[in-house]
């Protein structure tokens, strides 16, 4: 493993794929829309998507949800707890759960159980980079913003052992 990741997707051309995103999304929800950020991974792309949403007029609330599946390994360890609830209520309200990246599934697929089982009227799921997966997954989300080759990715929120994932841009550490 080289210790500089190969660059894959530029700080650049992930504000591009955002704004595209969030044009997508915007039709979708409404100003009562609570997007639901995934910690800790998808923190940027939570604060770059809701910043272009405002841009387009789309002034949701916000909140987030602590998983863990991965700890600081490589590969998820194949269930999922909840280190930190939602905040904020849901019932009644759209929701959109925005991830960093989409992989094996899991995080996904158990946040938005937990926010239906909240009461949310419907759920919505973004993702930045979605990774291909040789078997079948449990959900998939609604809006990709990248689709990533399957490789190990740093940067945007994404991390090997919690560095890296202040790195303006997405790299492969392969």
């Amino acid at each position: 493993m080289s210790d500089q990741p190969a660059v894959l997707i530029s700080e650049a051309e992930i504000a591009e794929r955002v704004a595209a995103l969030a044009e997508r999304i915007a039709p979708r929800i409404d100003d009562e829309t609570v997007v639901i950020c995934l910690l800790t991974g998808g923190i940027w792309f939570a604060a770059d998507l809701t910043r272009a949403l405002s841009r387009l007029g789309r002034q949701v609330k916000f909140d987030a949800l602590w998983l863990s599946s991965y700890r600081d390994e490589r590969q998820s360890y194949g269930r999922c707890e909840v280190r930190g609830d939602l905040q904020r209520p849901v019932v009644g309200r759209k929701a959109l759960i925005v991830d960093d990246v989409f992989d094996t599934g899991l995080s996904l697929s158990e946040a938005a159980r937990l926010v239906r089982d909240a009461g949310a009227s419907e759920v919505l799921t973004a993702v930045f980079a979605s990774k291909p997966w040789p078997t079948e997954r449990a959900i998939e989300p609604d809006f990709v913003a990248w689709e990533a080759p399957a490789r190990f990715l740093v940067g945007y929120g994404l991390d090997v052992a919690g560095a890296m994932r202040g790195l303006p841009y997405i790299g492969a550490m392969d």
